[in-house]
């Protein structure tokens, strides 16, 4: 797909990657990005191109509003998620958390998948990204539920791209680590910049690539998967 002359939908695109996408996609010369976001009022709207869209994930009739306001939209770019740290899998508070999490990271990507598909199909040659994680793979402790909402929404991604390329289409899953956004704020971690993971990833979509490993740890831990010492199986030091 080219990104050229698109007209994009991102969720929660008011901050970090989601903004960055957005103003990625401008870059590259899209006609029009909707910024899907919960509250209008935090969205800059001095660009014109940016367009800000009321959009809560969570509840299928603003989904279903979005989808009707955004009629002419060719690339669906589901962003919005949520993530909690836990300090241990028998934390009392983790089932209740997971479900907070499903609901936008799993949930969310389902409803608008669901919605947004005949509007891209209409539009021909559309495409959907995904954004995934490298706890697709490799489930940290403390993000365990995190890691399970996107190791679910990686599977919904699968399943997607076979059923929606009979109607033209393309799904795309973007796994990442760490990034530099107000969600890491504050940990010592190695991260990457939001607007190189936004270009790596719409230039992996241009080329008609099925996923985008961003970062050079997502990319080994992928890696080690078909092999006998698989990331999933212990904390490793090197991809910790």
């Amino acid at each position: 797909m080219n990104t050229r002359h698109s007209v994009a939908l991102v969720t929660g695109a008011n901050r970090g990657l989601g903004l960055a996408f957005a103003h990625e996609l401008l870059a590259r010369g899209a006609t029009k990005v909707y910024a899907g976001v919960r509250d209008i009022g935090s969205i800059d709207a001095s660009n014109p191109a940016i367009v800000p869209v009321q959009l809560d994930v969570t509840n299928a009739m603003s989904v279903a509003a979005a989808a009707a306001r955004c009629a002419d939209i060719t690339l669906l770019i589901n962003n919005a998620g949520i993530a909690r740290v836990l300090p241990s899998l028998l934390d009392p508070d983790w089932i209740g958390s997971s479900q907070e999490i499903m609901e936008t990271n799993f949930y969310g990507i389902v409803r608008t998948t669901q919605a947004f598909a005949p509007v891209l199909s209409a539009n021909g040659n559309g495409a959907i990204v995904n954004v995934l994680s490298d706890t697709t793979w490799f489930a940290r402790p403390m993000l365990s539920a995190y890691a399970a909402s996107k190791s679910a929404a990686w599977s919904f991604t699968n399943a997607s791209r076979i059923e929606l390329r009979e109607h033209g289409i393309h799904v795309l899953g973007m796994h990442v680590g760490f990034l530099d956004t107000d969600m890491t704020k504050g940990y010592e971690l190695k991260k990457t910049n939001p607007r190189e993971a936004a270009s790596y990833t719409l230039g992996e979509l241009e080329r008609g690539a099925h996923e985008a490993l961003v970062d050079e740890n997502t990319r080994q831990v992928q890696g080690s998967l078909s092999s006998g010492n698989a990331a999933y199986y212990l904390n490793v030091p090197a991809l910790a």
